[in-house]
């Protein structure tokens, strides 16, 4: 049989079209239909329905799915949408939405969308031919990598700072011991940012349902993101500073509460602290040794036979009178909770649960049964307000004992077995939903109960603590890397976590300070301990089976190097605290990777370098495996002050530095402002009255400094202490702003301490002038001089300037 031409190109297309109709790929089609209003699109393709919203004139909202689009609702975001100046036009080709910020065009044939800045460069583009597909019933779109693109954030995972080339799942696990390169972990955040071309955006995955990351893994084409099920829910973020990014992230998923002062204190813990006397001993121990310290964590050995609000009288016979003691001693007590209730006739707890239907059920209506460490357990179901609510009032237990802090565990959900049956059903807020979905969101509502919970019950700001959690956790809780090994790549890992953490909206974040499992060697143990002085929750934690863990059991050595670190932390309350105020504001992190200031420099992505830090705006942290000799430091853009002898290094370069363990590498940047008070073993007793407030001459720059009683909610109306404090070198001036707030100052003096000033002899305040004072300033001053640790080198001290006047002072004038 003879085919013309004609007929060939016939059959061919009739073959591609059978093939795609019956390709297991479904993909979004061209744009059909469109329906423009003041600030969003509405729309329909072949295969799929959408919505492009305009929330601000940064962030931009992509929804799309196979079905039309159902009610909104979502556990992380809080931030509605703003009025914004929107332009929106279209022809036959595409549609063209302008902000003040961005551009995006979206293409109908075939449906994809660009992201420009306002000058036309690319931000961000789906990739030709893939765009957005389903799999079944799994989502994902594809963008394409640009040149050089670099990828950070996505919470809790594992590996190099920089995501690019790798791949990421998000199902929250429970991971004893896990590796560094482990994947999942035990939290899920799905936001990260990306940076090419000295560009830089965010993109927020809003789904609850699995999802997995693509950077580049296993091709060279595309970056993806995509959900395991429900619809394709993204938020794209842009501004010219990753800074800006985790602004506005946080503004969509809600920033952190101001914590209570003493929950910044170093905290001691181990799995597990029992009887009730060994409580007060370790209590009793760190005070005798001079270890500031403000809070004792009880583990599951507290309950009895590990029941949910009890406690083993056998024990802790007066758990009131325990904690009244650990309160006069300075001590916040914080305990362990998990969600199963034990299945046990007559329990008080138990049987309050089956009376007020909260615990999730298999579909014929079964309560779901899981076994954990009481034994066979039902779980609250969390994602329904009656499930949040009988929990609000099982907190009654804990105030009643003089509980401060709750900390959340096993909440990812964790039984034994690891593997919780895909259809046990969950309430999801009025929209009943399978274990598929609800399963990444439920540590997060855990924590959400709690913390809602102790507002109603506690007298003063709660602390909580999570183990899991989900994108927006920073409105409720602080998080911690869960159970890490005592190992030197599991401290550095640490720190790229909590770097990453912090680029991903989530401030208040910490790890288990020498390893939870395993036993730690004294120098891993000394470094780890001057790592986590520099951490913003500061928790030693061990588990059961290894040796002790408290700073006096590895020597005295080890002991006096611990001791210094810890006091240092407590004299640096004030820089802190009002850190910690800026993250409740900016939503910026108090520890920051150099990602966030220093973004196109390409050596702070480097692993060489990935691991270097800042501690709010002013420290530069440079964490090194405690069996090095030398180590090579990066020093970003600006000038650097080493914090022990302010020898100073200019910005841009490396150096190979000494280490030693009794000195953790810190600089200081030029330009820096470091409020400090005198040295206090808890936050319970107030400082004396003279606040230090050191400036070291650099760049000019300014510092909120904050104040409030540190424990009430009066701040919430406007009792707190707020001045700004700024440096500027050009005009050779200090500037404190009126103070703002009704809360007086606990500080009556401020000593002004001058770095790098050696040219400045004086200084006028109004018709006041003072003559500045030589000193010879130590950030570290071991308790006992004969520690051969400590003496092994000179013991370094700065040379400083310094004076002390009234803390009403507002323009001070230096004099050269």
């Amino acid at each position: 049989m003879k085919f013309n031409k004609i007929t060939l190109a016939l059959a061919f297309i009739i073959n591609i079209t059978r093939l795609v109709a019956q390709s297991p790929v479904l993909t979004t089609g061209n744009v059909e239909t469109v329906t423009i209003g003041d600030q969003d699109i509405t729309f329909k393709t072949t295969n799929a329905f959408g919505k492009i919203t305009v929330y601000s004139s940064s962030i931009i909202r992509i929804r799309l799915d196979k079905n039309p689009l159902k009610g909104d609702f979502s556990y992380a975001v809080v931030g509605k949408p703003q009025k914004t100046k929107t332009t929106i036009t279209q022809d036959d080709a595409e549609i063209t939405l302008v902000t003040d910020s961005i551009k995006a065009v979206i293409h109908k044939q075939p449906y994809s969308i660009t992201f420009y800045t306002p000058d036309g460069k690319i931000i961000n583009e789906e990739e030709q031919g893939l765009t957005t597909s389903w799999v079944g019933n799994a989502v994902t779109t594809y963008k394409k990598l640009q040149d050089d693109e670099h990828f950070v954030g996505l919470g809790e995972k594992t590996g190099n700072l920089d995501r690019k080339g790798n791949g990421y799942t998000n199902w929250n696990e429970d991971n004893y011991a896990y590796s560094i390169t482990q994947d999942p972990l035990y939290s899920t955040i799905p936001f990260y940012i990306g940076i090419h071309h000295h560009i830089n955006y965010g993109i927020f995955l809003d789904n609850t349902y699995q999802s997995d990351f693509n950077f580049g893994a296993s091709n060279n084409r595309f970056s993806s993101f995509g959900v395991r099920g429900g619809e394709m829910n993204y938020y794209f973020i842009c501004h010219k500073r990753v800074a800006d990014i985790i602004s506005s992230y946080t503004w969509l998923t809600g920033r952190m509460p101001m914590p209570p002062l003493w929950a910044l204190g170093y905290q001691q813990n181990r799995y597990t602290y029992y009887p009730e006397t060994e409580v007060l001993r370790i209590a009793r121990t760190l005070r005798e040794k001079k270890i500031p310290a403000d809070g004792i964590t009880l583990d599951i050995h507290y309950m009895d036979r590990f029941q949910l609000f009890t406690w083993n009288k056998t024990q802790f016979p007066n758990p009131v009178l325990m904690n009244d003691t650990l309160k006069s001693l300075g001590f916040k007590t914080t305990v362990i909770v998990d969600p199963g209730i034990k299945v046990a006739p007559g329990a008080p707890a138990y049987e309050s649960g089956l009376k007020e239907d909260v615990y999730i059920k298999y579909p014929d209506g079964q309560n779901y049964t899981g076994q954990v460490w009481p034994g066979w357990c039902n779980f609250t179901d969390f994602t329904s307000e009656k499930g949040r609510g009988w929990w609000r009032k099982q907190v009654k237990f804990f105030a009643a004992s003089g509980i401060s802090g709750i900390w959340n565990d096993m909440n990812e959900i964790s039984t034994w077995g690891q593997k919780m049956p895909d259809n046990v059903l969950f309430n999801y807020d009025g929209k009943q939903t399978t274990h598929l979905e609800a399963h990444n969101v439920y540590g997060l509502e855990m924590a959400r109960s709690s913390y809602e919970g102790a507002l109603e019950q506690f007298k003063e700001r709660p602390f909580i603590l999570t183990r899991s959690g989900y994108a927006g956790l920073q409105r409720y809780t602080a998080i911690w890397t869960g159970d890490n090994r005592a190992e030197e790549d599991h401290m550095l890992q640490g720190v790229r976590i909590l770097n990453s953490l912090g680029l991903s909206g989530v401030s208040f974040t910490g790890m288990d300070v020498g390893g939870f499992s395993g036993n730690e060697t004294i120098p891993l143990y000394t470094r780890w301990i001057e790592l986590g002085a520099f951490t913003p929750y500061f928790r030693n934690h061990t588990t059961l089976n290894t040796k002790s863990a408290e700073p006096w059991t590895f020597g005295e050595d080890a002991l006096v190097i611990a001791r210094n670190y810890i006091s240092l932390r407590y004299r640096l309350m004030p820089y802190l605290y009002s850190t910690f105020y800026g993250s409740t504001q900016n939503g910026l992190p108090v520890m920051r990777s150099l990602a966030i200031d220093y973004t196109f420099d390409p050596n702070v992505l480097s692993p060489e370098f990935q691991n270097q830090y800042q501690f709010g705006g002013a420290f530069m942290v440079a964490p090194f495996e405690s069996t090095r000799e030398y180590g090579k430091v990066y020093f970003p853009g600006g000038t650097w002050y080493d914090l022990y002898n302010d020898s100073v290094q200019e910005g841009k370069q490396t150096r190979v530095v000494p280490l030693s363990l009794n000195r953790l590498p810190v600089y200081v940047k030029g330009g820096s402002i470091i409020p400090m008070q005198s040295l206090v073993q808890t936050t319970a007793v107030k400082p004396t009255d003279t606040l230090s407030v050191h400036i070291y001459n650099g760049a000019a720059n300014s510092f909120i400094y904050y104040e409030d009683d540190g424990k009430s909610f009066a701040y919430k109306t406007g009792d707190f202490y707020k001045r700004t404090i700024t440096f500027n070198p050009s005009n050779r001036s200090i500037t404190f702003s009126e103070a703002e707030g009704s809360y007086p100052s606990q500080f009556k003096y401020i000593k002004l301490v001058l770095h790098g000033c050696g040219q400045v002899d004086g200084v006028y305040t109004g018709k006041n002038q003072y003559k500045l004072q030589n000193d010879a300033y130590s950030f570290l001053n071991a308790t006992s001089a004969s520690d051969p640790m400590v003496n092994a080198s000179p013991r370094e001290t700065c040379p400083v300037k310094y004076v002390v006047i009234e803390n009403n002072a507002k323009l001070i004038q230096l004099k050269y």
